[in-house]
């Protein structure tokens, strides 16, 4: 089963943290980051798919 998730975040370098730890579990980057600004904090806020390949749980039953 392919599992997704959307990471989002400020713009700095703990987003960016995130998205190495995410890799470094195995998540693999999936499409362009985006990016939006936040007219009212004033900051630029980041989003990254990614996706990870995960047995399904039919499959790892030992029935």
């Amino acid at each position: 089963m392919r599992r997704y998730r959307f990471l989002t975040g400020t713009d700095d370098r703990s987003f960016c943290d995130r998205i190495t730890e995410a890799l470094n579990d195995g998540w693999d980057l999936h499409g362009a980051p985006s990016l939006t600004f936040d007219p009212t904090k004033g900051r630029v806020i980041c989003g990254q798919a990614i996706i990870r390949e995960e047995p399904d749980a039919a499959d790892s039953d030992t029935n």
